[in-house]
Order: C-alpha cells, then structure tokens, then sequence
C-alpha cells in the first residue's frame, strides 16, 4: 500500500532590512538632532579609516534596530540617534542599509548614544518585557533593550536642555555608569576616543554639542574645521613668508644706504 506523503508548510523565513520598516512614523524631536548626528558622523571619519582601512563599519542615525520579531514590526526595534557597528559592510547586497537586524548580523553596535530632548527619563527606561496570557503586554524600556538584550558595550545618553551627558558600560551583564575622566570626557575604549561636551558653533547654531577628542585630549575636528585649519596654516605660512621678505628687503635697502654714504665719504664698502 502506497503511502501518501502530506506536504510541510515551513515558517516564513525571518525578514531582512528591506522587509521591515525603516520609520515609525515619528517626528525629530529639535532642530539639533540632526547636526548632532552629522557632526558626530563627520569628525570620527579619519579615525574610522585608521580602525577600518578595509571600510567595514556602518554608521546608524535614527535607524531602526531590530531585535525581536513582532507584530507590528516596530515593537521589536530600537531605533538610537546615533550608533556605529564595527566590522559589518556598510552595504548589504549592493543596497543601502535600511535598518540594522540583529538576527541576520549578529555583530551588536559597540556604541549608542541617545539625544534626550525632555529629561531622560524615556531613554533611561528600564521596564523588562513582560508577558501575559495573550502575548507581550508592553514594550519594554529602552535601557532595558540595550543592556538585556542587544547587549551594546556603551550606551550614552546626551540631554540636550541641560548638556548632561551620562556614559554606561556594559560590564558583566549590567551597564555601570562611567566616571569622567580630569578632562570632563568619557573614554571609549575599544575605539581609542573620548566622548564629552563641546561648546562652539556647528550648522548655524552656537550650542553645547557632544563631540569626539582622541585618547591625548585633541578635538577631532569634522572635514569642515580642517579644510578652515589648513586654510589658516597657509595663510599663516604665507604671512611669515611675507614677513620674512620684507625683513630682508629691508636690510637690503640699509646695506646700500650705509655703502652710499661710506662712498660719499672716499671709502670703498667693498674694502671694509
């Protein structure tokens, strides 16, 4: 007797970062946000090239994390302001990145850092995921997602109103909060930089912005500040160069005075 073979219907498989969805909808909270994300993108560039001369690292700005598989998809993604991942192409298949997800990568972010336009307290949220007869009954807290679950070895949240800047480090399954160092920055180990607080102009606006310094204290500048510095430095260069020329015109011009007045007198300067 023949037996008949009944067909298996496979799960769908998981979806990758063109399936989900790259927004949720949401507004940028404050027109700083997005300089900031610039600027932090920007003046890590060089130093980026130096950990990276094969150009594998990608660079997140409000793009979704996705840790956990849901309905609606955007349950189960975090999306930080800002983060860098290390040694992941920064093109999937010849596409631009769309999100990043953790259960195709599996390479976590080393670095998050949230811009916190009201007190903190949403990125600092640390509510477990929680469970009920029917499913997920809410959705667990920022802080709780990056520590629990993606487990990103730093995490800082900036609050722009008062220019706080808080640092935790993933150590033994807990985020300790770091301690500044006597320059007022957080040292970012694993990629030889620090992290702090700066004051100056950047886009138009004359803000306190977060900013890179390297392990020596010296201010990664952004693309825009070199172009500026090397400007400077040329124009320096040519001033001193300048300078240095009329001082020897100068000389000149009293060398053949004093020999116009030695031969008004019978001397020969040639013979002094």
């Amino acid at each position: 007797m023949t037996q008949s073979l009944t067909p298996t219907t496979l799960p769908p498989a998981f979806p990758d970062h063109t399936q989900l969805p790259e927004s949720d909808g949401t507004f940028v909270k404050n027109f700083q946000e997005h300089p900031q994300s610039i600027l932090l993108t920007d003046s890590l560039e060089t130093t980026l090239q130096t950990l990276h001369p094969d150009g594998q690292y990608a660079i997140g700005q409000d793009s979704g994390i996705y840790w956990r598989e849901t309905e609606p998809p955007e349950r189960g993604a975090e999306a930080p302001d800002w983060f860098y991942v290390p040694n992941v192409p920064p093109l999937l298949d010849g596409q631009i990145r769309r999100s990043y997800v953790l259960w195709r990568e599996y390479i976590v972010p080393l670095i998050a850092i949230e811009f916190a336009s009201g007190d903190g307290s949403e990125e600092k949220d640390n509510t477990p995921l929680s469970r009920t007869a029917e499913g997920i009954s809410q959705k667990p807290g920022k802080f709780w997602v990056y520590e629990q679950i993606v487990r990103i070895p730093y995490y800082a949240i900036y609050i722009i109103k008062t220019s706080q800047l808080e640092v935790y480090n993933w150590v033994n399954t807990r985020y300790r909060r770091l301690e500044p160092n006597e320059r007022g920055h957080y040292p970012i180990d694993l990629m030889g930089v620090e992290l702090g607080v700066w004051e100056g102009s950047y886009q138009n606006q004359t803000q306190r912005w977060l900013r890179w310094w390297d392990s020596e204290g010296n201010l990664l500048l952004t693309g825009s500040e070199q172009a500026k510095l090397e400007r400077l430095h040329t124009e320096q260069e040519r001033q001193r160069a300048e300078a240095e020329k009329q001082r020897a015109d100068l000389a000149e011009q009293q060398k053949e005075r004093l020999a116009a007045y030695l031969r008004s007198q019978g001397i020969d300067p040639d013979r002094i």
